[in-house]
């Protein structure tokens, strides 16, 4: 339930709660559930009468991804870049693994009022996994290899440069598959003793053949067998927002299909670079990764 501080209570009071809705305003009293930011108010042609109000809903962490509302027509930037608003005034920004841990979000109304408003991230610590027992040319591909990687690499890049209207990313998302929790997102992995870059996933293991579903509603951009992923899905939820699924055993929609929350997309297997049957599910914003557990709440676990 919301409820309302003076700024001076607010300051003191403030809590370190990450998973969190905050409703934001220019005002001297700020209505919101919980939050974990600092508070940096400034407001520019205002009256006391007057407020900009802005909603974040996320968790305010590096690696997370955060859906907001602000009034129909403003401009949002995020550190002065502008950040895309759809025609109800949402928007969604994302913090990459190592995002700076001071962030600023700033609106502006189409009659030249301005709100600001300072925010600090949670700084994470990643864990360090080491894999071992894959083949070596699943470390370092071999030289005839290197071209399909390469155009792997084109082709998922294509696959995310999309920017459409839809707005399924701002409906609660829902768990893609069943199963134990294998893999986080920001680990860096040893393989074969050689350090590779960081895992980007949030890793779901269970048997082969086990159900994949669509988190949120979305559009097949790709379902094509990579190198290093396997059988590989990629679902755009709108807003440049992208989940990727890798190593599935089967695919069940094509490109260009539609596909409903909750529907079937295919099963977890262990194709690719992978040493046991499991989904990695990864979510992008643009070109930024982001940790999806950010976005989730509970537990896959049956």
């Amino acid at each position: 339930m919301a409820f309302t501080l003076s700024k001076d209570t607010l300051r003191n009071q403030i809590s370190s709660i990450l998973n969190c809705v905050v409703v934001l305003s220019a005002v001297a009293s700020i209505s919101f559930v919980s939050a974990a930011v600092e508070l940096n108010e400034q407001a520019t042609g205002l009256s006391s009468q007057e407020q900009i109000d802005v909603v974040l809903n996320g968790k305010f962490t590096q690696g997370a991804l955060l859906r907001g509302q602000a009034p129909v027509g403003a401009k949002v930037t995020l550190n002065g870049e502008p950040v895309q608003t759809n025609k109800d005034g949402k928007f969604v920004v994302g913090f990459e693994r190592e995002a700076p841990l001071q962030q600023t979000l700033a609106v502006e109304l189409d009659n030249g009022k301005k709100w600001q408003r300072d925010i600090t991230l949670e700084k994470r610590e990643y864990n360090i996994q080491r894999i071992d027992g894959l083949e070596q040319k699943m470390v370092t591909p071999p030289a005839e290899v290197t071209a399909r990687i390469k155009q792997d690499n084109i082709n998922v890049a294509n696959a995310r440069s999309g920017n459409t209207d839809l707005d399924a990313l701002f409906t609660r998302f829902e768990w893609p598959a069943k199963g134990a929790i294998t893999g986080v997102y920001g680990s860096q992995r040893i393989l074969n003793g050689v350090p590779k870059w960081p895992h980007y996933g949030l890793d779901i293991a269970n048997e082969t053949g086990t159900p994949v579903y669509a988190p949120v509603d979305g559009v097949v951009t790709m379902a094509d067998d990579l190198y290093y992923s396997g059988n590989t899905l990629i679902l755009d939820h709108g807003m440049r927002v992208f989940s990727t699924f890798l190593h599935m055993d089967t695919i069940t929609v094509e490109v260009g299909d539609t596909v409903k929350q909750g529907e079937q997309i295919g099963t977890i297997g262990s194709t690719g670079r992978s040493t046991g049957p499991h989904l990695d599910w990864r979510i992008n914003l643009g070109n930024i990764r982001l940790d999806p557990h950010t976005i989730m709440s509970g537990s896959p676990e049956q």
